[in-house]
C-alpha cells in the first residue's frame, strides 16, 4: 500500500484562515464541467497532499499509491475482508512439492488502457525489469526469483532460489510491455508517465495540474466489475481547515487524513459520518545512523548519532504518552517496534526487561557512561573528549502539524539530557531528497507499510540505502538484521516466519535507528447524505476507501431518496457564491476591523501625549 505517510499542512490561526482562503491558490480547484458532464456520477476526494510522480517506481507518498491502485493492478490482490491472499491479474496458482517453482493463471480477456491486450508477458517483463534494473521500489518482493517466465500468453511461471511465500503479497504494480520496454533503466528514474499513464485499473488519470487535483475516468470494462461512478477528482487544499470547511459546504464528499482536531470538530455534524480507521501505520522520529558509509564525506549526518548509546538515550527521552494525549488527542496508542500492533501475529512487543521507557535520569546516565560531557558548562554536551557538540538539525514537516507540536515537546525533553536541537520545517519534497542525499541529523515523519510485514522490514536493510537503494531514510546497517530479513522470506511455516520477523523488530527496537512514537489511525469525514457502499478493508474497522486495492471506489455509489440521500453527487461549489470566497469576504472584514481598531488606539495614544 501505501508507503511513506504524506499528510496534513499546518494548523493556522483563526485570521490567517480566513485570509488563506481567499488568497489565490490557497483553496483547490477543479476542472469546470462541461454541459455533456452534467450528467456524470462524480466523487470527490479531498486531500492536503498531492502526488509526487506517476511512475510507480518513482512515487513515495500516500497520494500517488491511492492513484496506482486504481490505474494499475496486482498479481495478487489482498482480500477486502481479511487481507489475505487473493486474485488479481492471477486467477489461481499452485506450487511445486518443492516450493521452488510457482505457476499463474492469468486472466483472459483484459486490456489495457489504451485498448491492447493485456497478457502474461506483460507480467513477467515487469518482473524481469525490475530484477535486472534493481528497481529500489520493488525488488525486495520478488528477489527470490532465480527465473520468471510467459511460457504463453495466459501462464506465468516464476522459479526460486529457495522456497518462498512472497509472490502472494508482492506489492509490484504490472506495467505495460508496449510501453516500458522502450524506456531504459536510466530514464525510468525520471520517467514522468504522464499523461498518459496506462494501466488495467478500475480507474485512468485523464487529467493532473500539480497542486490542484488529478481527475480519473472509470474503467467500464474493468475486469473485476465496472465501477459504480463516472470519476473520481481528487482535490488539493492548502490545509486541513479548508477542507473541513469544504467538505460542511458540499463542495467535497470525502476529507481523508484529517488532524485530530479537525476530526472532533466533525463528529456529530449535519449529513457527515466520521470513521477512525485501525490502519498499519505509526510515526517516527528518525536519525542519521551512518549515511557516510554509502555517501563518504558528502554526506554531514552529526557522528554522534551513529552510537547506539545516543540513539537510546534520546528514545529514553522522549514521552510518547505525552504525545498521544497531547499531540493526537488520543486517536493512536504508544509505539514501540516497526511492525504495527494492527497486524498483532508479527507484531512484536518488547519485554519490561527491553522496554526503553521515558526517563531523563536514565538517559543522563547513559550519555555520562558514554564520555559525552559538557565541558563548557552551556548546557549542551559534547562528543567524547571534547569534540563537537551535540547540537542536531531536526527535520519537520510544514505539510504535517502533528511533527512541529511534536518538535516542541521533544525540543525541552533534549535540552533536559544536555542536547540541542535547530528545528527545521519544510516540504516534503525537499525532506525527501535531504535525506536521500544523506543531509540530516534527525527527521519526523511515518510510515503506512503493506498488509505484510516484508515491506516495512525491507526499510531498515543495508541494501536499501541510498542511492543503491530507494527506501532507507536511516542509512541503518546491521549484517545479522539482513540475514535474517531474507530467512524470513524464504521460511513457508507461518508460526517459524513470525518468530523470525518479531527478532528483526526487536534488533531494531534495540538499536533504535528509529523512535516509533505513536500508531496512529486514519480520520476520515464523508458526505453521509450523499454516498454509500463504502467498503471497509480490513472489514472490521478498516479504512473506507485508500485501502489495497480498488475495491470501494468500485462499489461506491450515491444514496438514493428512499435510503436518505439527496440526490446531489460531486462539488457543490459552481453555483452561487464559494464557501472559501465567503470566508475570504469575513477574514477581510475581520483584517479591515483589527486594522480599525489599531488606528483607534494609536489615535487614542496621540490625545493622550
Amino acid at each position: 500500500m501505501t508507503r511513506r505517510r504524506g499528510r496534513g499542512l499546518a494548523a493556522l490561526t483563526a485570521t490567517a484562515l480566513l485570509i488563506g482562503l481567499y488568497a489565490p491558490g490557497a483553496g483547490a480547484q477543479t476542472p469546470a464541467p462541461t454541459a455533456a458532464e452534467d450528467e456524470k456520477i462524480t466523487f470527490v476526494y479531498g486531500d492536503d497532499n498531492d502526488i509526487d510522480s506517476m511512475n510507480p517506481w518513482v512515487g513515495v507518498e500516500a497520494p500517488a499509491y491511492l492513484m496506482y491502485a486504481l490505474n494499475y493492478d496486482l498479481l495478487v490482490n489482498f482480500a477486502i475482508d481479511d487481507l489475505s491472499p487473493s486474485p488479481g491479474l492471477a486467477e489461481s496458482w499452485e506450487v511445486s512439492e518443492d516450493g521452488l517453482t510457482w505457476t499463474f493463471d492469468i486472466r483472459e480477456g483484459v486490456t489495457w488502457h489504451d485498448g491492447e491486450p493485456f497478457t502474461a508477458h506483460d507480467v513477467a517483463f515487469t518482473f524481469n525489469r525490475i530484477l535486472e534494473d534493481r528497481q529500489g521500489c520493488c525488488i525486495d518482493y520478488i528477489r527470490q526469483a532465480e527465473t520468471v517466465e510467459a511460457t504463453d500468453d495466459t501462464t506465468l511461471v516464476i522459479t526460486t532460489r529457495r522456497p518462498t511465500l512472497q509472490f502472494l503479497t508482492a506489492y509490484v504494480y504490472i506495467l505495460p510491455e508496449h510501453i516500458w520496454s522502450d524506456i531504459s533503466k536510466e530514464e525510468a528514474k525520471t520517467f514522468e508517465n504522464y499523461p498518459n499513464p496506462v494501466g488495467t485499473g478500475a480507474f485512468r488519470v485523464v487529467e493532473w495540474e500539480e497542486g490542484q487535483f488529478f481527475r480519473m475516468e472509470a474503467n467500464p470494462d474493468y475486469w473485476a466489475g465496472a465501477p459504480k461512478i463516472d470519476e473520481v477528482i481528487y482535490r488539493i487544499y492548502q490545509n486541513e481547515d479548508a477542507l473541513a470547511q469544504a467538505l460542511l459546504a458540499g463542495e467535497v464528499d470525502f476529507a481523508d487524513t484529517l488532524g485530530a482536531g479537525i476530526y472532533d470538530s466533525l463528529e456529530g455534524q449535519s449529513d457527515i459520518g466520521t470513521n477512525e480507521a485501525n490502519i498499519p501505520s505509526f510515526e517516527e522520529i528518525g536519525f542519521n545512523a551512518g549515511a557516510d558509509d554509502t555517501y563518504g564525506d558528502e554526506a554531514d549526518g552529526h557522528p554522534a548519532l551513529k552510537d547506539v548509546t545516543v540513539r537510546r538515550a534520546i528514545a529514553h527521552a522522549i514521552d510518547k504518552e505525552t504525545i498521544v494525549d497531547r499531540v493526537v488527542r488520543g486517536h493512536g496508542t504508544v509505539g514501540t517496534t516497526i511492525v504495527p500492533e494492527v497486524t498483532p501475529f508479527y507484531h512484536y512487543e518488547p519485554t519490561e526487561e527491553e522496554l526503553i521507557p521515558f526517563d531523563l535520569e536514565e538517559a543522563n546516565r547513559l550519555l555520562d557512561e558514554a564520555g559525552y560531557e559538557d565541558t563548557d558548562d552551556d548546557g549542551v554536551r559534547e562528543m567524547p573528549g571534547g569534540g563537537q557538540p551535540l547540537h542536531f538539525r531536526y527535520f519537520v514537516r510544514n505539510e504535517k502539524q502533528t511533527t512541529v507540536t511534536t518538535s516542541e515537546f521533544v525540543t525541552d525533553w533534549l535540552e533536559q539530557i544536555g542536547i540541542s536541537t535547530e528545528v527545521r520545517g519544510m516540504s516534503d519534497t525537499r525532506l525527501t531528497n535531504v535525506i536521500y542525499e544523506g543531509d540530516f541529523d534527525m527527521f519526523h515523519w511515518g510510515w503506512f507499510p503493506d498488509a505484510d510485514p516484508d515491506f516495512i522490514l525491507s526499510v531498515l536493510t543495508c541494501g536499501q540505502r541510498p542511492p543503491d537503494g530507494i527506501w532507507s531514510d536511516s542509512f541503518y546497517c546491521n549484517e545479522e538484521y539482513d540475514r535474517l530479513y531474507e530467512e524470513q522470506q524464504t521460511t513457508l511455516d507461518l508460526d517459524e516466519r513470525a518468530e523470525i520477523v518479531k527478532e528483526m523488530q526487536r534488533i531494531a527496537y534495540e538499536d533504535a535507528p528509529y523512535v516509533v512514537l505513536f500508531y496512529d489511525r486514519s480520520l476520515q469525514a464523508y458526505r453521509e447524505d450523499r454516498w454509500t457502499g463504502f467498503r471497509q478493508q480490513p472489514a472490521d474497522g478498516g479504512d473506507l476507501l485508500a485501502a489495497y486495492g480498488p475495491f470501494s471506489f468500485i462499489s461506491i455509489r450515491p444514496k438514493t431518496a428512499e435510503e436518505g440521500g439527496t440526490g446531489q453527487t460531486g462539488a457543490t461549489s459552481d453555483t452561487g457564491i464559494p464557501t472559501g470566497v465567503w470566508l475570504g469576504l469575513i477574514g477581510a472584514v475581520l483584517v479591515v476591523a483589527i486594522i480599525w481598531l489599531l488606528l483607534r488606539r494609536r489615535g487614542a495614544e496621540e490625545e493622550r501625549e
